[in-house]
């Protein structure tokens, strides 16, 4: 098989993520936080180096800000859910994720909240920054509290700018939350440089780590509400959640050995480093674009943009028995509406949805060659 969904999840994962998960599990997987012993104290500290890895990654000052989480839906909840209060006015863009989606279209069914939607301009070419901007100030309100956007969209390879987006939404006194699930470990992000308030991440995507880890980074003196509430190991006789993070967000036990496979995972990712997988990503990018558009029953969505997803339909075959005939010859993608149907529309993609190809670090040319070859075999056959 050749693997090409890694914007769902990376696979396969560097060796030594899978070595430190079974090294945990073997030798110090005590519960992090929960007594005062040999195995309790290795763990809370294997737990704290992965908070410090994240927080140098992504440039957070202090590691105590870092809150570890399932994934990058449940940071994203957390950062929505712990913010906003009743009467709140919310943007997102047109290129987000139901993850981002669906809770703040809860909020606002059930008539807490309301939300715009601004554009990323993704079909555009050229630098569309200013025009960005522009979609975000006519959709702000006196009451918008929050922008919650994506960075990089899950079904191409648009990427919105936001240092200049968390420029203005400092200056107006709006919550800057972003949605790295498909930018962390692809591009740079600096917090602090961006005024990032929320980074909501998944440890199972650019990061390396495994399923079942993910993050939410909070801005200095962010203070949000809580989403679960239960045992931290601190303040034991309090019925309170503690006031101060990490331990006010993190109820129950951690993953530990999955916390420690994302620790190895990030340090694999620091070592090939981020630049070098962005450049690789994109030679692929356009070596398969460029193949596939070479074909004349195959239309590329946003073929002008390049990054690590690329989306494409053949004409008259529905994206769904595409991807069934890829997987006959031995590669895997993603078909259909990838969970994103606000960017499906903005992209104006068919009722079938389409086919997303998301190679990573350990794809070649030569599997996007094998791959292009295998859609035209498909459209002979076909046609």
């Amino acid at each position: 098989m050749i693997y090409l969904d890694n914007a769902a999840t990376a696979f396969p994962h560097p060796r030594c993520v899978t070595e430190e998960q079974a090294r945990c599990m073997r030798d110090y997987c005590g519960n992090p936080g929960r007594g005062s012993h040999l195995l309790a104290m290795r763990a809370a500290e294997k737990i704290y180096e992965c908070r410090e890895a994240i927080a140098s990654l992504f440039s957070c000052r202090d590691a105590q800000n870092v809150i570890f989480t399932l994934n990058a839906t449940m940071s994203i909840n957390m950062a929505i859910k712990g913010l906003l209060h009743e009467g709140d006015h919310v943007l997102i863009s047109d290129m987000e994720h139901n993850a981002v989606f669906r809770p703040i279209y809860k909020l606002a069914r059930e008539g807490r909240i309301s939300y715009d939607i601004f554009s990323a301009h993704a079909l555009e070419e050229g630098d569309v920054s200013d025009r960005v901007i522009a979609s975000i100030f006519e959709k702000l309100r006196p009451n918008t509290k929050m922008l919650i956007c994506a960075h990089a969209s899950n079904i191409c390879s648009s990427v919105l700018p936001l240092e200049q987006i968390g420029e203005h939404c400092r200056r107006k006194g709006i919550f800057f939350v972003v949605d790295a699930a498909q930018s962390a470990g692809h591009l740079p992000i600096d917090v602090e440089r961006m005024q990032i308030d929320a980074l909501c991440l998944p440890g199972h995507k650019g990061l390396l780590g495994p399923q079942g880890t993910g993050a939410l980074l909070l801005g200095e003196n962010i203070s949000a509400d809580t989403l679960l509430e239960g045992g931290s190991g601190y303040n034991s006789l309090e019925g309170s959640m503690p006031k101060d993070p990490p331990e006010r967000y993190e109820a129950g036990t951690l993953p530990t050995p999955a916390i420690a496979g994302l620790c190895a995972g990030i340090q694999e990712l620091k070592r090939i480093g981020i630049q070098r997988i962005h450049e690789h990503e994109v030679t692929l990018n356009r070596c398969l674009c460029r193949r596939l558009m070479k074909l004349s029953k195959v239309k590329v969505y946003a073929p002008h943009l390049e990054g690590s997803v690329l989306l494409f339909n053949a004409q008259e075959i529905p994206a769904d028995r595409m991807g069934a005939m890829l997987n006959e010859r031995g590669f895997c993608v993603r078909t259909g509406f990838h969970c994103a149907a606000l960017a499906h529309a903005s992209l104006r993609t068919p009722v079938t949805g389409a086919v997303r190809v998301s190679p990573g670090i350990y794809n070649t040319i030569a599997h996007m060659d094998a791959f292009a070859d295998a859609v035209e075999e498909i459209l002979e056959g076909e046609f």
